[in-house]
């Protein structure tokens, strides 16, 4: 079975040596994800803003991938601040209530202050 690596075209992806996300067969294993845009390397201010450009750089690489949303089985968010992750649930909510994976949040220092929460998926294609 041929591996296949996915990248976002991220700066980081190219200095620090990983795939956005990488295909094993009917897997996919989406990389921690941050809120940056990276077609500009901007970042919103703010935690929903982020949250909701997670989201669509986790679309996008699913969508590279074959996969969708829906084929998601387990997240992990990660936040520096956990008081602040209720302020995310109407995002997460708009993205997984109808999937409801398997999740984790965890508390933890991300690389750049500026990052206000980053997420990683794991996804099995159901049209595998």
């Amino acid at each position: 079975m041929t591996r296949q690596l996915i990248s976002s075209g991220s700066q980081f992806e190219h200095d620090i040596g990983y795939s956005r996300a990488v295909v094993d067969g009917e897997w996919v294993f989406v990389s921690g994800t941050t809120g940056f845009d990276y077609t500009t390397m901007t970042i919103a201010d703010n935690l929903p803003d982020q949250t909701e450009q997670c989201l669509q750089n986790i679309q996008s690489a699913l969508r590279q991938a074959g996969a969708e949303f829906a084929d998601i089985v387990r997240v992990t968010y990660m936040l520096p601040n956990a008081a602040r992750f209720p302020d995310c649930w109407p995002i997460l909510r708009k993205y997984f209530g109808s999937v409801r994976p398997a999740a984790t949040m965890i508390c933890v220092g991300l690389f750049d202050p500026r990052m206000q929460i980053e997420i990683e998926v794991t996804a099995r294609k159901t049209n595998a």
